[in-house]
């Protein structure tokens, strides 16, 4: 299988399937000299381990990284660096007769038609347990962007219809609740609503939002390499996204250039934005404004009331999955989007140190 590595300069390539032995992740392209441990990756898995919410499948996984390779007396060596992740929660018992049909919703018609053979333990590659690679290399990446004050604000904006008022936004708020929205008000509602869906045997829709602070100007490449279509392809990598936009996104087709155009002045002798229509980026290139992500999740696939699919001798059936799976993606997927934005983020920054003569020179004198 092709496609498990992402990235130029700063590259990672995921490995390990939901009921393996391990999951993990080798990251290629790490300066030598970042202060690196395991505590610092652990923080970042912890956000999407599973177990450990109402409104979370209750598969209990410690997801315990280790470190295999790349560091030394707790620094980066600039070699790869081999992170990996034990399974130790398997059942993979749930999932025999599922070897039989085709899941609606899931990747088991499309794997077999690719390969004509799947691992169907869980999804396999297609399990939401492969992005523990991502989030571990994303820890990585984002401790690079902190060295450069470039911050993270990623929260889940809507769960199904219920959508958070951007005037009751409180950031210290995301990380006190169970779904990460960003205001009291939002997040019992969505709660409530959340409960009922689970009562009923279904799941639902979100989205997530990720804010990215600190982004200097002069990012990405004008034509295949933009910003924002790396940006684009690294979160639509991430299993259930249907969509992402940037800035306004979908609503700059109903708006006049007058509105849609953010204009220029200067501040405090910067140059700045009289607004973020764009979300930061101008013709694949960052502006130096706040990045404006959005994440749009489908709803969990694998509910418990009745679907119609076909199995593998080609009859029409009837079928209610079982198992331990998640009633909605957004809330732990929020550490993902932003460990897949960080990862862009730096691959970027390291593209974008030879765009420039003058910055080669004054780099190598």
């Amino acid at each position: 299988m092709s496609g498990s590595t992402f990235g130029n300069k700063f590259k990672i390539t995921t490995w390990g399937e939901s009921h393996g032995k391990a999951l993990g992740v080798v990251v290629d392209g790490c300066p030598a000299g970042l202060p690196l441990t395991e505590d610092d990756i652990q923080v970042y898995l912890n956000r999407r381990r599973p177990g450990f919410s109402q409104f979370s499948t209750p598969r209990k996984e410690s997801d315990q990284v280790e470190i295999l390779s790349g560091v030394f007396e707790g620094k980066t060596t600039g070699t790869p660096i081999s992170l990996m992740v034990r399974n130790t929660s398997q059942r993979s018992g749930d999932y025999g007769d599922i070897a039989t049909y085709y899941r609606p919703g899931h990747a088991d018609y499309t794997f077999d038609q690719k390969y004509g053979f799947r691992d169907y333990r869980g999804g396999g590659r297609s399990s939401g347990r492969e992005t523990i690679g991502r989030v571990a290399a994303g820890a990585i990446a984002a401790k690079i962007l902190k060295k450069l004050n470039i911050s993270f604000t990623t929260y889940v904006s809507s769960i199904g219809d219920i959508v958070s008022d951007p005037a009751d936004f409180d950031a210290d708020y995301i990380s006190k609740n169970e779904l990460n929205m960003p205001d009291a008000k939002s997040c019992e509602a969505a709660s409530a609503y959340l409960s009922d869906i689970m009562a009923q045997n279904d799941s639902i829709g979100s989205t997530v939002k990720c804010i990215v602070s600190g982004v200097p100007a002069g990012l990405g490449d004008p034509v295949f390499d933009k910003l924002d279509a790396n940006l684009a392809k690294a979160l639509m990598s991430i299993g259930a996204v249907k969509a992402v936009e940037i800035g306004d996104g979908v609503m700059v087709s109903e708006n006049t250039g007058s509105y849609d155009n953010d204009g220029f002045h200067i501040e405090n002798g910067i140059v700045a934005k009289t607004s973020n229509h764009a979300g930061g980026i101008l013709g694949g290139v960052s502006d130096g404004s706040d990045l404006l992500l959005t994440c749009h999740f489908k709803a969990t696939p694998s509910i418990a009331c009745t679907q119609k699919t076909i199995n593998k001798s080609g009859e029409n059936i009837d079928v209610s999955i079982r198992g331990r799976h998640d009633p909605i993606i957004g809330p732990r997927a929020v550490v993902v989007v932003e460990s897949m934005a960080a990862i862009t983020i730096v691959n970027a920054l390291f593209d974008n140190m030879s765009a420039r003569m003058d910055k080669l020179v004054e780099f190598y004198k």
